[in-house]
C-alpha cells in the first residue's frame, strides 16, 4: 500500500474529490464555568493543572480554617485545599454541596495549587485575548481578580468574565 504511488500523493478511488481543511482556531484555550449566583466565568486553559469531580465526603472540612475553605483534598497523594470560588468572589450564595460531584478547577503556580469549587463547568472554548475589555459593573470584591470581560451577547448584556488564577492563589483573603 505505502509503495503504491497513488497512496503517496492523495489520489485514489477512494479519495474525495475535495478536502474539508481544519480551521485553526483563534485565540487562546479557556475554561468556562459557572459559579452559584449564575455568573459566567473564564480561565486560562496554561493556568489550570487539572478538572476533577469528586464527591462531597471526599472533601475533608478542617476546623479554623476561613469560611471560603471548604476543606481539603487527595489529588494522587498530594493534599489540595478547596475553596468556594463564588464565595471568595464575593457572591452571598454559597455552593452547593449536597449532589453526587462538585466540579473543582485545581489552578496552581509553581509549588502551590489551589481547587476551586464552581457550580458547573460549561466546557473549553478559544478566546481571543484581543477582544478582552475592561471589567464593568463587577463588585469591588472581585475587581482586583479579574484580567478583564468579554461581551457575548450585547443585546442581553451578558459578559463572561476573564479570571487571574495567580491573583486568587496569592491572595490574603485565604487567611482566616
Amino acid at each position: 500500500m505505502v509503495g503504491n504511488p497513488d497512496f503517496l500523493t492523495g489520489r485514489g478511488q477512494d479519495q474525495a474529490p475535495e478536502f474539508q481543511e481544519l480551521e485553526s482556531p483563534e485565540g487562546e484555550l479557556h475554561l468556562r464555568f459557572y459559579i452559584a449566583s449564575g455568573n459566567e466565568f473564564a480561565l486560562p486553559a496554561t493556568g489550570i493543572r487539572e478538572v476533577i469531580s469528586p464527591s462531597p465526603d471526599r472533601i475533608t472540612p478542617v476546623p479554623n480554617v476561613s469560611p471560603l475553605l471548604l476543606g481539603t483534598l487527595n489529588v494522587r497523594g498530594r493534599v489540595v485545599w478547596v475553596a468556594d470560588l463564588g464565595q471568595f468572589l464575593g457572591d452571598i450564595s454559597p455552593l452547593n454541596t449536597d449532589r453526587p460531584e462538585i466540579p473543582v478547577i485545581a489552578v496552581e503556580d509553581q509549588d502551590t495549587m489551589l481547587g476551586l469549587a464552581v457550580d458547573r463547568i460549561v466546557g473549553m472554548d478559544w478566546l481571543d485575548i484581543d477582544e478582552i475589555q475592561r471589567p464593568t459593573n463587577v463588585p469591588d470584591v472581585m475587581e482586583p481578580f479579574l484580567r478583564g470581560e468579554w461581551a457575548m451577547d450585547e443585546r442581553a448584556d451578558k459578559v463572561l468574565l476573564l479570571l487571574d488564577q495567580i491573583k486568587i492563589l496569592q491572595s490574603a483573603r485565604w487567611v482566616a
